[in-house]
Order: structure tokens, then sequence, then C-alpha cells
């Protein structure tokens, strides 16, 4: 998808998203691994912090919480989707959408790898077909790969039939490069409705918003994005960000200076935990 096609678009669809992510503020997950608990993470060597970070006051009030499945088995079918998380301590998450880039990709990785992090990306199908070894990485080294739809369209104007061809060809390809089919669903824009958590959940996927968006798709500067995620930093707290779509060359500059900022302020930054269905 085109740069100036997707600004576009996703300016059409912000009010929107926004004031449904506003209705949404709901879903509480579990954090950590599957198998492992939850343990603080220590941070490996690194550009010190230019100044310590206070915890945020800002805290999102569940309204449903997040637990075991149900005695069938099956994934539930939510009317809103999940947006903060729930863990020991100052837990948070750190998502990126629309990639893998092989020109972003790479860089935000390599910065996780320093700090010994796990992330999570929300990929679309056609960015996989010619960078499966970045999902490859991913998996070698403990991410978490979400689905985020085919070809990055706005689901709410798609018929059933259509939002089911963007999820399960997105969901094939991750399970034939990544090793493993997706537990997690992000609808594109942050636009849900009815068919996306039906056909999510019938796919085995729960759906993941955020709390805090950097806003990095428009391109506002590095010490603009930074700033954002400090200043939304807070236990529960899921972050948006993205490693394509676009340039993203401030997206990986910003991740390399509020990532041990997070750290040295005492943040667990981890993933989300999906119970086996």
């Amino acid at each position: 998808m085109k740069k100036d096609q997707l600004l576009t678009r996703r300016r059409v669809v912000l009010g929107g998203a926004a004031a449904l992510g506003a209705a949404g503020t709901a879903g509480l997950l579990a954090l950590g691994t599957d198998s492992d608990p939850v343990t603080p993470l220590a941070p490996a060597a690194g550009p010190p912090a230019r100044r310590p970070l206070k915890p945020s006051a800002h805290r999102l009030q569940p309204l449903a919480g997040y637990g075991p499945p149900a005695a069938s088995g099956r994934t539930p079918v939510r009317s809103e989707p999940l947006l903060r998380v729930t863990g020991i301590g100052r837990t948070m998450v750190l998502t990126f959408d629309d990639g893998p880039d092989p020109h972003y990709t790479p860089d935000i990785l390599s910065t996780l790898r320093a700090y010994d992090v796990r992330a999570m990306f929300f990929v679309c199908g056609e960015m996989v077909v010619h960078n499966k070894d970045l999902l490859a990485e991913m998996a070698e080294e403990g991410h978490v790969v979400g689905n985020h739809t085919w070809s990055h369209p706005l689901l709410t104007g798609l018929t059933r039939g259509r939002i089911r061809s963007e999820m399960e060809r997105t969901s094939e390809i991750i399970e034939e490069a990544y090793g493993e089919r997706p537990r997690w669903f992000r609808a594109p824009y942050g636009a849900w409705n009815r068919a996306v958590f039906q056909l999510g959940a019938e796919l085995g996927m729960e759906p993941l918003a955020w709390t805090v968006d950097s806003l990095d798709w428009i391109e506002p500067g590095t010490r603009t994005i930074v700033d954002r995620v400090r200043n939304g930093a807070g236990p529960g707290v899921v972050v948006l960000s993205h490693d394509s779509g676009g340039d993203r060359s401030q997206s990986v500059r910003a991740l390399r200076d509020y990532l041990p900022q997070l750290l040295d302020a005492g943040y667990h930054i981890t993933v989300p935990r999906r119970y086996q269905v």
C-alpha cells in the first residue's frame, strides 16, 4: 500500500476508531509467556536514560476480565477488543503494526535483542510473502506474531466473506513462516464490528487493540514519539507503533531512546499469555 494512500485512509477512520476505542476501555489480558512466570528483566548495557520516568497515574478500569477459556475450549466472541494487560508490577507491552518490512523491522528486532525484550508484531500477509525470514527470526527470539489482515483494508466496509479471506490467508502464511497460527488479531485502523469479532474467534484469535497510540505513522518527529510513549507509560499499558506502512526511521530511533528509559524506570516489557484453546 502506498504511503499517501495509507495516510489518507488512516485519517478518514481515525475519529471513528478513537471513539470506538474510548467506548471499549474494557479489555484485560494476562501477561507472561505460556510457561514461565512473569519476572522483572534486567536491562542490558545501553544508552543511559536522560531522566527517570515517573509511573503514570493513568489507570483503565476493566469491565471484563481475561481468564481461562470457556469449557467448550473455544475462543470467546467478544464485543470489544482487549486494551490493557495485567501482570506483576509495572508490566507493559510494545506492539508494532503493518510489517514485516526489510528496511525497518530488522533494526527494531536488533534493539529489542540488545535489551532482551520481547514484543508483539501484527503483520500483514502481503508483507510476509517476501519477508518470511523475519517471521522466523521473531519466532526464534520469542516475539509474538499477530494477524493484521492480508492487505490492511477497512474491514467494516467489507463483506463477511472478504473479511474471512483477509484473516484466513494471513493466518496460513504466518503459520508457514512463524511455525504456528496466530492467537491474536488486530483490526486495521482499529475498526471493529461484530463480524470481525466473530470471525477472529472462529479462527482462534483474541482481539487486541492498544492503550497508547504513539501516532508514529504521521511522522511527528522522534522526540514527540518518545514523549508520547514515556508520558503514557503505566502498568497495563499496550503501546501501538509501526514497523512498516511508510518511513519508519523515526519509530526505529524512538524505540532506541524510550526502551532503555522504560527499563530503567522499572517497567517489565513482555508479551501476553494466551491459554491454549
